[in-house]
């Protein structure tokens, strides 16, 4: 858990960096000058810190809900509920995982370059991929903890 929180963070500053990039580009832009390659750069860095999130958010159940839905649902309705989004959860971060990789392979083998920087895809491919496991991890722990929360309700 201290690992998913602390990566989060880092998409977090990550983000913040891609936000002062673009206050820099911007500033430069005013007085006739450029950043080469900062819509690149946003490009990967939003995309990075969007995957370092999806670990935290799963861990303390911050994902969208319809509540309204569930409004009137007891405890042990809900419990069911929460095991079944994290089973999904389990299930489509897996099958995340395994297509990132295939496309992160294919990215390299191919050679795949940003246009004005060069920046090979494929990094910012093997970024989300450790964000990716770092949320199976999650969503297996959330399912754990939601076989428990139905058990005990049981």
């Amino acid at each position: 858990m201290r690992w998913i929180r602390l990566w989060a963070l880092a998409g977090g500053v990550l983000l913040l960096l891609v936000m002062a990039m673009n206050v820099l580009a911007v500033v430069l832009a005013a007085f006739g000058s450029s950043f080469p390659g900062d819509f690149e750069l946003t490009e990967v860095g939003v995309a990075v810190a969007a995957f370092a999130f999806l670990p935290y958010v799963q861990l303390v159940g911050g994902n969208v809900t319809a509540d309204i839905f569930t409004e009137r649902a007891g405890p042990r309705l809900l419990a069911l509920f929460r095991l079944l989004a994290s089973a999904v959860a389990v299930l489509f971060s897996l099958l995340l995982l395994w297509r990132m990789f295939e496309g992160m392979l294919d990215q390299r083998a191919y050679g795949h370059v940003t246009a004005v920087l060069q920046f090979p895809i494929w990094i910012g491919f093997a970024l989300a991929l450790a964000s990716i496991v770092l949320w199976s991890v999650a969503a297996v722990l959330t399912l754990r903890d939601a076989i428990a929360d139905l058990v005990k309700r049981g």
